[in-house]
């Protein structure tokens, strides 16, 4: 089943890719650990490939929905 998210939705990561890539213009792979499990962040857009664009405090990253979850209001 394919999670659905809004843009401005706050979102929790859950689980861990091998690594992440930025949600910038040219995007750039970077180690998974630039994020951990339980950080928050706000999407910014969705992506092809069931990929969510997503502002972090260390940046914005494109992950795919089974690495998130909403958070509960």
């Amino acid at each position: 089943m394919e999670k659905e998210f809004t843009v401005g939705q706050k979102v929790r990561v859950v689980a861990m890719p091998p690594y992440v890539k930025t949600a910038e213009p040219k995007p750039m792979l970077r180690p998974a650990s630039v994020i951990a499990i339980g950080a928050e962040g706000i999407i910014l857009d969705r992506r092809p490939g069931n990929y969510w664009g997503i502002r972090f405090e260390k940046g914005a990253f494109l992950l795919d929905s089974q690495y998130i979850e909403a958070v509960d209001s």
